[in-house]
């Protein structure tokens, strides 16, 4: 690629990335009852687009997009997504389900979990958030999200629910309705098992109305403090929330408090508490094979099952205890039927999505992207960057919300990178200006950086300026790695068709 040339020529598309896979068609929830919908209102029209059901989602309250302290907490309640999901026919009890909260590495947790029941021949309903590229991300059925037309017709019926709860219950927000229309594809589907990440807490998330075969806690750290509250022991007592009456609970080793907060919960509703490396064997290490580079191994064991010496498909340290989770989760399960091979666990963990972790976009010049939003988020990227990837040197291209911990993070990129380009993702009001952040930059480290009003513009700026072996990594937020997704599909199509 010439230095004169654009690197990023066009912003990128929404395209259909392909048909949910089917799995064989249930006819009966776990209860027996028959998941149909039932609907107390007059149905309107379908969506006849994905546009169309985009533009009325897009009305809904969506948290976020708002900044913490404006956040109404009376909103985040359960009441209003039980009726929604009454409406539906309660298709979240049509499907076994593994919940999985936590305030970094739940999203690795899944994800691995969900590679490998897959490999193992099992048809898999995955949901998450936040999306990088388009929100049908968020529902997907293996690896493909659910189709444009898919995600339509699955709102249509959401938005007639949603609309004859409201008189009682108030507007569905965003979040509601896209995991209202995740559970509603995954029944109609009838998936073998569904991977569920929380959103936001736990107690209270929209997610939170499973029934689950399994609950998973990874790392706890404060986050959203204007919400979840400002003590690591209140925001371990938000995510604890999704302990079951009964139901395993399985978490990594971590802060003590944290710990307390998990043991009393579980004690309370009668939950068997699993932690890593203590009731769950566990050991990690650091191979620098040949073959496969840089990379972490783990042993889980479980009883008389035992997964040993294998690869940890996510770069960095901390990816071991999320792999690790993954795999105890893995072993419970097979304990109640789900059972797996150790070369089914291989395939499934090699198979796994990245989706803005550490996920390289481009491979000449090498740009990389990760969601990190949080000082100790952000360390841990380049922590990972300096173990498993090589360079000559590091242009760092970043952008936050106004409302994070922007000088921990900015103390981070400063130890890791090597230039410094601020630039704003288009897509979030909340975004901090760029010229503001290069100016706490310099002020707090003495380092030199540039601003870009864009990230496209940004991405052309650090093109000019690296070599073969240099690297590109673009962080801060999930909307600043979603927009660099974008536009680099959109660069392979356009090269795509011009060779075509």
């Amino acid at each position: 690629m010439g230095h004169d040339d654009p690197m990023i020529n066009r912003a990128g598309t929404d395209e259909d990335m392909g048909k949910a896979k089917a799995g064989t068609k249930k006819t009966s929830t776990r209860s027996g009852a028959a998941v149909e919908a039932k609907p107390r209102a007059k149905r309107k029209r379908a969506f006849s687009s994905m546009d169309q059901a985009e533009r009325w989602l897009d009305d809904r309250t969506n948290f976020e997009r708002v900044r913490p302290h404006r956040v109404d907490t009376d909103e985040l309640k359960l009441d209003r997504m039980r009726a929604l999901m009454g409406a539906l026919g309660d298709p979240h009890l049509a499907t076994p389900v593994v919940h999985v909260a936590g305030s970094k590495g739940k999203g690795s947790v899944c994800e691995m979990l969900a590679g490998c029941l897959a490999a193992n021949g099992y048809t898999v309903g995955v949901y998450s958030s936040p999306h990088l590229v388009t929100v049908r991300e968020r529902i997907r059925v293996g690896a493909e999200p659910v189709s444009e037309r898919g995600f339509a017709r699955l709102m249509s019926k959401v938005r007639d629910a949603a609309e004859s709860v409201e008189a009682e219950h108030g507007p569905a927000t965003y979040f509601e309705c896209v995991t209202a229309a995740g559970f509603l594809c995954f029944a109609e589907e009838a998936v073998d098992i569904a991977v569920v990440e929380v959103g936001l807490g736990g107690r209270l998330d929209s997610t939170n109305i499973v029934e689950p075969l399994i609950t998973a806690i990874s790392a706890i750290q404060l986050e959203h403090t204007a919400i979840l509250g400002d003590k690591i022991e209140k925001i371990a007592a938000e995510k604890a929330g999704i302990i079951k009456p009964g139901v395993p609970c399985l978490t990594i080793q971590q802060d003590e408090a944290v710990l307390e907060v998990f043991e009393q919960t579980a004690g309370e509703r009668g939950a068997p508490l699993m932690v890593l490396g203590r009731e769950i064997d566990f050991t990690q290490r650091f191979e620098a094979a040949h073959a496969m580079g840089p990379h972490m191994r783990v042993c889980v064991g479980t009883g008389d099952q035992t997964l040993d010496h294998l690869p940890v498909p996510f770069e960095g340290e901390h990816q071991a205890k999320n792999c690790g989770l993954a795999l105890a989760v893995l072993q419970q399960l097979a304990l109640r039927g789900f059972h797996h091979s150790e070369r089914g666990v291989l395939l499934g963990l090699e198979s796994s999505v990245k989706n803005g972790r550490l996920e390289e976009i481009w491979d000449t010049p090498r740009v990389i992207i990760d969601g990190a939003h949080t000082g100790e988020s952000v360390r841990t990227l380049i922590n990972a960057i300096g173990a498993h990837v090589r360079s000559d040197s590091m242009i760092v291209i970043f952008g936050c919300a106004a409302d994070k911990d922007v000088d921990a993070m900015l103390a981070e990129i400063s130890r890791g990178g090597d230039k410094f380009i601020f630039t704003r993702a288009q897509g979030n009001p909340r975004a901090m200006d760029p010229g503001d952040l290069r100016k706490r930059f310099e002020e707090s480290h003495g380092k030199m950086s540039q601003v870009e009003p864009t990230l496209k513009d940004a991405i052309n700026t650090a093109a000019k300026g690296v070599g073969r072996d240099d690297l590109i990594c673009v962080t801060g937020s999930f909307y600043l790695a979603g927009e660099a997704k974008a536009l680099f599909l959109a660069k392979k199509e356009e090269l795509a068709a011009a060779g075509a």
